[in-house]
């Protein structure tokens, strides 16, 4: 279930509360959390809407749409009345049942943190089983380097440029990128991506 930045920003907020998602079933597990733009995002309740006359505007606002006609709309689109659209936040498609998710804010990515942290010797031997993991589960051989590099070199490139180069798809691309995000290496910005703190310091370990 992703959360867009805006809305995810608005549970960190405390502004939303809610979300509604068109499912065959619940896709989100009641206690689980999902990492999001603004931080960990825990789900705290699903629940079934039967119809359009379940919701309430108190239901729009808290899973911030506009009003209720808004949210209606987007959920029974044959159910709601002709008038002009004012785009909410996506629903999700995909399902004949809709559902009521409540949303709480947990707590910062913790990617956050382990990005500015500079590895100690020890550290960053750890640090490079890791990445040597990354590397050796592709038959086509080591990739990381050169996509580190190529980011140290490059910030706030986008990444269809380092696709080019590589020849390779982008979402494949963007998914060894979040990869290394994880280890704290990477972080995003508006456009393109910059190395960490700690993903300078790795790659200056490696000579």
């Amino acid at each position: 279930m992703l959360l867009p930045a805006r809305i995810a920003q608005g549970v960190r907020e405390g502004t939303v509360t809610l979300a509604f998602r068109r499912w065959e079933e619940p896709r989100v597990r009641v206690g689980g959390t999902q990492l999001t733009s603004a931080g960990i995002v825990a789900f705290d309740a699903v629940e079934e809407v039967p119809g359009p006359e379940d919701l309430t505007e108190q239901d729009a606002r808290a899973a911030g749409f506009a009003d209720l006609a808004a949210l209606r709309r987007q959920l029974f689109p044959a159910a709601a009345p002709a008038a002009p659209v004012r785009r909410g936040p996506r629903s999700g498609k995909g399902g004949d049942h809709v559902y009521r998710v409540r949303l709480s804010w947990v707590g910062e990515d913790p990617r956050v943190a382990l990005r500015e942290d500079v590895p100690s010797a020890g550290e960053l031997a750890v640090l490079a089983e890791a990445v040597g993991r990354l590397d050796a589960g592709r038959r086509t051989g080591p990739w990381t380097r050169v996509i580190l590099e190529w980011i140290r070199d490059n910030p706030g490139v986008i990444s269809t440029e380092l696709a080019a180069l590589l020849g390779r798809e982008v979402p494949p691309l963007k998914a060894d990128i979040r990869r290394l995000k994880a280890l704290g290496l990477t972080e995003s910005l508006r456009v393109g991506y910059r190395l960490s703190p700690r993903g300078r310091s790795y790659l200056d370990s490696l000579g």
